[in-house]
């Protein structure tokens, strides 16, 4: 048979895991010995196998080569390659038997279609996908405890949005929040003119005046100078 080998990452994460590098030499391989050839490449990088197939590029190019009759199947290295959840595999699958193609994973070789023969082969293609959905979830959740103990020991700020002032700094368990000089000299400034008697929109019109954008580059008003003040003399 032709195929269309389909590798996919979410994240960087994956490069020890199955990297797009393992993904491939085991595709090639799979081909080799069981005597199917590959015709084409499809890939998507830094995308989430919980996405349907048609937020994914490179697997809806793969569906339409299969629609379009220029190969024969899809080849992934595993199941959760081509889906991590339930409801997104079944519904990539019946697109590809639907289009007349086949799947195939080199862990486990041809995923089989339904027959109302062998109840079976449902049963166990979906207990599979679960098993997928069910790790997926997992991961997500010690990730998020992994972040949520750190912060409570050590008072450190994993990730999301710093506050003005601050940048991030450190790299794993030791990132955290640091100073950014620019910005903490205009968090001075505003200490400095409200405790001068400037209400909050007198120094919005004097910090946009200059020119000076807030964090995300946009004109200041009176709540974020407000915010701003509070926080710094509230940690004082």
């Amino acid at each position: 048979m032709k195929l269309v080998a389909y590798l996919r990452v979410s994240s960087a994460v994956q490069v020890e895991a199955w990297g797009l590098d393992r993904q491939e030499s085991a595709v090639k391989k799979w081909a080799r010995s069981n005597g199917h050839r590959i015709t084409a490449w499809r890939r998507d990088e830094g995308v989430s196998g919980t996405r349907e197939a048609v937020d994914r590029p490179g697997l809806s190019e793969a569906i339409e080569m299969v629609s379009a009759g220029s190969v024969d199947g899809i080849l992934v290295a595993d199941l959760d390659r081509f889906a991590r959840k339930l409801t997104v595999q079944e519904a990539a699958l019946a697109l590809v038997w639907r289009a007349g193609g086949n799947v195939f994973t080199a862990t486990a070789g041809e995923v089989l279609r339904e027959d109302p023969d062998d109840p079976s082969r449902t049963l166990i293609r979906q207990v599979m996908g679960a098993v997928i959905e069910y790790e997926k979830g997992m991961s997500t959740l010690r990730m998020r405890q992994g972040k949520t103990a750190k912060k409570a020991a050590t008072g450190r700020k994993t990730d999301g949005q710093y506050a003005y002032g601050f940048q991030p700094t450190g790299t794993g368990r030791e990132r955290d929040a640091g100073p950014q000089p620019e910005q903490q000299a205009v968090v001075s400034r505003i200490v400095d003119m409200h405790n001068d008697g400037q209400s909050y929109r007198q120094i919005c019109d004097q910090l946009n005046a200059e020119g000076i954008p807030t964090k995300l580059g946009r004109q200041w008003v009176p709540m974020t100078v407000k915010r701003i003040y509070d926080r710094a003399t509230q940690a004082v």
